[in-house]
Protein backbone atom coordinates (compact mmCIF):
# COMPACT_ATOMS: atom_id res chain seq x y z
CA UNK A 1 0.00 0.00 0.00
CA UNK A 2 1.48 3.07 -0.89
CA UNK A 3 2.19 5.62 2.01
CA UNK A 4 3.80 8.77 1.90
CA UNK A 5 4.89 11.28 4.40
CA UNK A 6 1.57 13.32 4.58
CA UNK A 7 -0.02 10.19 5.68
CA UNK A 8 2.06 10.14 8.65
CA UNK A 9 1.38 13.99 8.89
CA UNK A 10 -1.98 13.59 9.22
CA UNK A 11 -3.14 10.27 10.35
CA UNK A 12 -4.71 9.30 6.98
CA UNK A 13 -4.47 5.81 4.97
CA UNK A 14 -3.66 7.43 1.61
CA UNK A 15 -2.41 10.84 0.10
CA UNK A 16 -5.43 12.13 -1.13
CA UNK A 17 -6.99 15.43 -0.46
CA UNK A 18 -10.60 16.28 -1.97
CA UNK A 19 -10.68 19.67 -3.04
CA UNK A 20 -12.74 22.23 -0.94
CA UNK A 21 -15.26 23.15 -3.86
CA UNK A 22 -17.76 25.91 -2.78
CA UNK A 23 -21.38 24.99 -2.70
CA UNK A 24 -20.45 21.11 -3.53
CA UNK A 25 -17.72 20.46 -0.43
CA UNK A 26 -19.88 19.96 2.56
CA UNK A 27 -19.64 18.00 6.02
CA UNK A 28 -21.25 14.75 4.24
CA UNK A 29 -18.82 14.49 1.18
CA UNK A 30 -15.93 15.27 3.28
CA UNK A 31 -16.76 12.85 5.84
CA UNK A 32 -17.47 10.05 2.76
CA UNK A 33 -13.75 10.92 1.68
CA UNK A 34 -11.96 10.67 4.87
CA UNK A 35 -14.21 7.54 5.40
CA UNK A 36 -12.30 5.57 2.36
CA UNK A 37 -9.13 6.92 3.29
CA UNK A 38 -8.75 10.16 2.14
CA UNK A 39 -8.46 13.69 3.49
CA UNK A 40 -12.25 15.22 2.85
CA UNK A 41 -12.70 19.02 2.71
CA UNK A 42 -15.39 21.18 3.92
CA UNK A 43 -15.55 24.32 1.89
CA UNK A 44 -16.07 27.54 4.04
CA UNK A 45 -16.78 29.17 0.64
CA UNK A 46 -18.72 33.20 1.27
CA UNK A 47 -20.31 31.38 4.30
CA UNK A 48 -20.97 32.37 7.74
CA UNK A 49 -19.58 31.40 10.89
CA UNK A 50 -22.64 28.81 11.24
CA UNK A 51 -22.84 27.35 8.26
CA UNK A 52 -19.61 26.22 8.64
CA UNK A 53 -19.99 25.22 12.12
CA UNK A 54 -23.15 23.18 11.24
CA UNK A 55 -21.26 21.57 8.56
CA UNK A 56 -18.21 20.60 10.97
CA UNK A 57 -20.15 19.10 13.20
CA UNK A 58 -22.24 16.87 10.40
CA UNK A 59 -18.51 15.93 9.42
CA UNK A 60 -17.87 15.04 12.98
CA UNK A 61 -20.78 13.12 13.42
CA UNK A 62 -20.23 10.87 10.44
CA UNK A 63 -16.61 9.88 10.25
CA UNK A 64 -14.30 9.14 13.27
CA UNK A 65 -11.40 10.32 10.84
CA UNK A 66 -9.49 13.27 10.22
CA UNK A 67 -10.80 15.50 8.09
CA UNK A 68 -10.35 19.53 6.65
CA UNK A 69 -11.44 23.19 6.23
CA UNK A 70 -11.04 25.55 3.16
CA UNK A 71 -11.12 28.58 3.89
CA UNK A 72 -11.25 31.17 1.34
CA UNK A 73 -9.11 33.97 2.62
CA UNK A 74 -11.37 37.19 0.56
CA UNK A 75 -14.75 36.39 2.01
CA UNK A 76 -15.86 38.46 4.21
CA UNK A 77 -16.32 35.81 6.61
CA UNK A 78 -12.99 34.51 6.63
CA UNK A 79 -11.95 35.93 10.13
CA UNK A 80 -15.31 34.20 12.19
CA UNK A 81 -14.98 31.26 10.04
CA UNK A 82 -11.05 31.73 11.02
CA UNK A 83 -12.22 31.39 14.99
CA UNK A 84 -14.93 28.48 13.93
CA UNK A 85 -11.57 26.06 13.11
CA UNK A 86 -10.08 27.01 16.18
CA UNK A 87 -13.23 26.22 18.45
CA UNK A 88 -14.06 23.05 16.45
CA UNK A 89 -10.38 21.90 15.82
CA UNK A 90 -10.52 20.08 12.18
CA UNK A 91 -7.41 18.60 11.67
CA UNK A 92 -6.88 20.62 8.99
CA UNK A 93 -7.39 24.24 7.43
CA UNK A 94 -6.41 24.67 3.69
CA UNK A 95 -6.36 27.98 2.32
CA UNK A 96 -6.89 29.95 -1.02
CA UNK A 97 -7.53 33.40 -2.25
CA UNK A 98 -4.65 35.34 -0.01
CA UNK A 99 -2.35 35.45 2.57
CA UNK A 100 -3.04 33.44 5.82
CA UNK A 101 -0.40 34.51 7.84
CA UNK A 102 -2.37 35.93 10.43
CA UNK A 103 -4.48 33.18 11.32
CA UNK A 104 -1.37 30.46 11.01
CA UNK A 105 0.03 31.07 14.74
CA UNK A 106 -3.53 30.44 16.18
CA UNK A 107 -4.75 27.30 14.31
CA UNK A 108 -1.05 25.82 14.98
CA UNK A 109 -1.62 26.96 18.61
CA UNK A 110 -5.34 25.11 18.64
CA UNK A 111 -3.28 21.79 17.00
CA UNK A 112 -4.56 21.98 13.69
CA UNK A 113 -2.07 21.45 10.93
CA UNK A 114 -2.26 24.01 8.09
CA UNK A 115 -1.99 23.57 4.16
CA UNK A 116 -1.99 26.62 2.01
CA UNK A 117 -3.29 26.32 -1.93
CA UNK A 118 -0.66 28.43 -3.88
CA UNK A 119 -0.36 28.71 -7.55
CA UNK A 120 3.67 30.10 -7.72
CA UNK A 121 7.14 29.45 -5.85
CA UNK A 122 7.02 33.19 -4.10
CA UNK A 123 3.62 31.94 -2.95
CA UNK A 124 4.73 28.85 -1.41
CA UNK A 125 7.73 30.88 0.01
CA UNK A 126 5.47 32.86 2.01
CA UNK A 127 3.63 30.28 3.10
CA UNK A 128 6.67 28.33 4.62
CA UNK A 129 7.80 31.43 6.30
CA UNK A 130 4.30 32.05 7.87
CA UNK A 131 4.73 28.30 9.65
CA UNK A 132 2.64 26.28 7.11
CA UNK A 133 2.85 22.20 7.89
CA UNK A 134 2.55 21.45 3.71
CA UNK A 135 1.27 23.55 0.62
CA UNK A 136 -0.96 21.99 -2.44
CA UNK A 137 0.80 23.64 -5.80
CA UNK A 138 -1.99 24.22 -8.07
CA UNK A 139 -1.76 24.24 -11.84
CA UNK A 140 -4.07 25.98 -14.24
CA UNK A 141 -5.58 22.96 -15.20
CA UNK A 142 -7.64 22.45 -12.58
CA UNK A 143 -11.47 23.83 -12.16
CA UNK A 144 -12.51 27.32 -11.03
CA UNK A 145 -9.69 30.10 -9.99
CA UNK A 146 -6.40 29.29 -11.49
CA UNK A 147 -3.16 30.49 -11.62
CA UNK A 148 -0.80 30.65 -15.06
CA UNK A 149 1.67 27.97 -14.49
CA UNK A 150 0.72 24.37 -15.00
CA UNK A 151 0.70 21.34 -12.80
CA UNK A 152 3.92 20.15 -14.22
CA UNK A 153 6.02 22.88 -14.00
CA UNK A 154 5.08 24.38 -11.07
CA UNK A 155 5.32 20.82 -8.60
CA UNK A 156 9.29 20.46 -9.03
CA UNK A 157 9.97 23.98 -8.62
CA UNK A 158 8.12 24.47 -5.59
CA UNK A 159 9.60 21.35 -4.63
CA UNK A 160 13.09 22.36 -5.17
CA UNK A 161 12.32 25.75 -3.30
CA UNK A 162 10.54 24.67 0.02
CA UNK A 163 11.54 22.24 2.73
CA UNK A 164 7.98 21.14 3.69
CA UNK A 165 6.15 18.74 2.09
CA UNK A 166 4.18 19.85 -1.33
CA UNK A 167 1.17 18.07 -2.77
CA UNK A 168 0.44 18.66 -6.52
CA UNK A 169 -3.06 19.61 -7.55
CA UNK A 170 -4.46 20.55 -11.18
CA UNK A 171 -4.84 17.81 -14.21
CA UNK A 172 -5.22 14.88 -11.34
CA UNK A 173 -7.95 12.09 -11.74
CA UNK A 174 -6.49 9.02 -11.80
CA UNK A 175 -3.70 7.01 -10.90
CA UNK A 176 -1.27 7.82 -14.20
CA UNK A 177 -1.63 11.48 -12.91
CA UNK A 178 -0.95 10.61 -8.88
CA UNK A 179 2.18 8.87 -9.89
CA UNK A 180 3.34 11.50 -11.69
CA UNK A 181 3.02 13.81 -8.98
CA UNK A 182 5.37 11.50 -7.21
CA UNK A 183 7.89 11.61 -9.56
CA UNK A 184 7.28 15.05 -9.32
CA UNK A 185 8.62 15.34 -6.06
CA UNK A 186 4.76 15.50 -4.51
CA UNK A 187 4.16 13.77 -1.54
CA UNK A 188 0.38 13.47 -2.08
CA UNK A 189 -2.19 15.09 -4.37
CA UNK A 190 -5.80 17.69 -4.03
CA UNK A 191 -8.45 16.35 -7.05
CA UNK A 192 -11.57 18.18 -7.16
CA UNK A 193 -13.12 17.25 -10.82
CA UNK A 194 -12.82 13.48 -9.89
CA UNK A 195 -15.50 13.26 -6.70
CA UNK A 196 -17.60 15.85 -8.63
CA UNK A 197 -19.40 12.96 -9.64
CA UNK A 198 -18.84 10.50 -5.88
CA UNK A 199 -22.38 9.26 -5.38
CA UNK A 200 -22.06 11.53 -1.81
CA UNK A 201 -21.08 14.23 -3.69
CA UNK A 202 -24.30 16.76 -3.19
CA UNK A 203 -23.95 19.24 -6.72
CA UNK A 204 -27.16 19.11 -8.86
CA UNK A 205 -27.15 15.66 -10.86
CA UNK A 206 -27.29 18.40 -13.64
CA UNK A 207 -23.72 19.23 -13.07
CA UNK A 208 -22.56 15.55 -12.94
CA UNK A 209 -24.17 15.09 -16.46
CA UNK A 210 -21.95 17.90 -17.73
CA UNK A 211 -18.49 16.45 -16.02
CA UNK A 212 -19.32 12.71 -17.45
CA UNK A 213 -20.59 13.84 -21.32
CA UNK A 214 -16.89 16.26 -21.02
CA UNK A 215 -14.23 15.61 -24.13
CA UNK A 216 -11.09 16.55 -23.45
CA UNK A 217 -11.69 20.11 -25.30
CA UNK A 218 -14.57 21.17 -22.55
CA UNK A 219 -13.44 23.37 -20.32
CA UNK A 220 -12.70 27.17 -21.10
CA UNK A 221 -11.17 29.80 -19.24
CA UNK A 222 -12.39 33.14 -18.34
CA UNK A 223 -11.48 36.53 -16.47
CA UNK A 224 -8.21 36.43 -18.36
CA UNK A 225 -8.58 39.87 -20.00
CA UNK A 226 -8.47 41.42 -16.21
CA UNK A 227 -7.31 39.09 -14.28
CA UNK A 228 -8.22 38.53 -10.97
CA UNK A 229 -11.24 36.46 -10.99
CA UNK A 230 -9.85 33.66 -13.48
CA UNK A 231 -11.67 30.73 -13.82
CA UNK A 232 -11.71 26.98 -15.36
CA UNK A 233 -15.10 25.74 -16.04
CA UNK A 234 -17.46 23.41 -18.78
CA UNK A 235 -18.59 25.28 -21.84
CA UNK A 236 -21.47 26.48 -21.92
CA UNK A 237 -24.39 29.66 -22.64
CA UNK A 238 -22.58 31.58 -19.38
CA UNK A 239 -18.74 30.78 -20.86
CA UNK A 240 -19.68 31.94 -24.23
CA UNK A 241 -21.58 35.14 -22.76
CA UNK A 242 -18.89 35.95 -20.40
CA UNK A 243 -16.10 35.86 -22.60
CA UNK A 244 -18.38 37.93 -25.56
CA UNK A 245 -18.85 40.31 -22.37
CA UNK A 246 -14.85 40.21 -21.32
CA UNK A 247 -13.59 41.01 -24.78
CA UNK A 248 -15.84 43.73 -25.86
CA UNK A 249 -13.67 46.91 -26.42
CA UNK A 250 -16.27 48.64 -23.96
CA UNK A 251 -15.74 46.73 -20.94
CA UNK A 252 -13.69 48.01 -18.26
CA UNK A 253 -12.58 45.69 -15.15
CA UNK A 254 -15.12 47.07 -13.06
CA UNK A 255 -17.68 46.65 -15.07
CA UNK A 256 -17.39 42.78 -15.42
CA UNK A 257 -15.84 42.21 -11.52
CA UNK A 258 -19.71 40.99 -11.08
CA UNK A 259 -20.94 38.94 -13.97
CA UNK A 260 -20.02 35.72 -11.82
CA UNK A 261 -21.52 36.68 -9.14
CA UNK A 262 -23.79 33.83 -7.52
CA UNK A 263 -23.52 31.87 -11.39
CA UNK A 264 -21.76 28.35 -9.39
CA UNK A 265 -24.85 28.44 -7.08
CA UNK A 266 -26.73 28.62 -10.05
CA UNK A 267 -25.36 25.36 -11.35
CA UNK A 268 -24.21 23.53 -8.08
CA UNK A 269 -27.48 24.06 -6.45
CA UNK A 270 -30.09 24.98 -8.61
CA UNK A 271 -28.57 22.40 -11.85
CA UNK A 272 -28.74 25.68 -14.24
CA UNK A 273 -25.96 24.39 -16.16
CA UNK A 274 -26.85 26.71 -19.46
CA UNK A 275 -26.62 30.11 -17.63
CA UNK A 276 -24.76 29.00 -14.62
CA UNK A 277 -20.72 28.47 -13.80
CA UNK A 278 -20.03 24.72 -14.37
CA UNK A 279 -16.69 25.07 -12.27
CA UNK A 280 -14.42 21.89 -13.47
CA UNK A 281 -10.97 21.11 -14.27
CA UNK A 282 -9.24 19.84 -17.79
CA UNK A 283 -9.58 16.00 -16.26
CA UNK A 284 -13.34 16.33 -16.90
CA UNK A 285 -13.10 14.54 -20.29
CA UNK A 286 -11.53 11.34 -18.26
CA UNK A 287 -14.37 10.83 -16.49
CA UNK A 288 -17.06 8.30 -17.31
CA UNK A 289 -18.80 7.09 -14.66
CA UNK A 290 -20.21 7.78 -11.14
CA UNK A 291 -18.69 5.61 -7.72
CA UNK A 292 -18.60 5.95 -4.44
CA UNK A 293 -16.17 7.81 -2.75
CA UNK A 294 -14.81 4.40 -1.31
CA UNK A 295 -14.52 2.95 -5.20
CA UNK A 296 -13.00 6.50 -6.32
CA UNK A 297 -10.30 6.25 -4.37
CA UNK A 298 -9.90 2.27 -4.30
CA UNK A 299 -9.27 2.46 -7.95
CA UNK A 300 -7.23 5.41 -7.96
CA UNK A 301 -4.93 4.33 -5.61
CA UNK A 302 -4.75 0.46 -7.50
CA UNK A 303 -3.82 2.41 -10.24
CA UNK A 304 -0.94 4.71 -8.91
CA UNK A 305 0.71 1.39 -8.16
CA UNK A 306 0.57 -0.61 -10.84
CA UNK A 307 1.72 2.18 -12.97
CA UNK A 308 4.92 2.89 -10.50
CA UNK A 309 5.94 -0.86 -9.95
CA UNK A 310 5.76 -0.73 -14.07
CA UNK A 311 8.03 1.80 -13.97
CA UNK A 312 11.04 -0.65 -14.19
CA UNK A 313 10.73 -1.61 -17.25
CA UNK A 314 11.79 2.01 -18.77
CA UNK A 315 15.10 1.75 -16.53
CA UNK A 316 17.26 -0.79 -17.35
Amino acid sequence: MMQSPVCELLGITYPVFQGGMAWIADGRLAAAVSNAGGLGIISAMNANAEYLRKQIQLAKSLTDQPFGVNIMLMSPFAAECAQVCIEEKPAVVTTGAGNAGRFIPDWKNAGIKVIPVIASVAMAKQAEKAGADAVIAEGQESGGHIGELTTMTLVPQVVDAVKIPVLAAGGIGDGRGIAAAFMLGAVGVQMGTRFLVAKECPVHQNYKDMILKAKDISTQVTGRRFGGNTCRGIKNQFTRDFLKKEFDPETTAESIADLGAGTLRKAAVDGDVKNGSVLAGQISGMISKEQTCQEIIQEIMQEAETCLKGAEKWVK
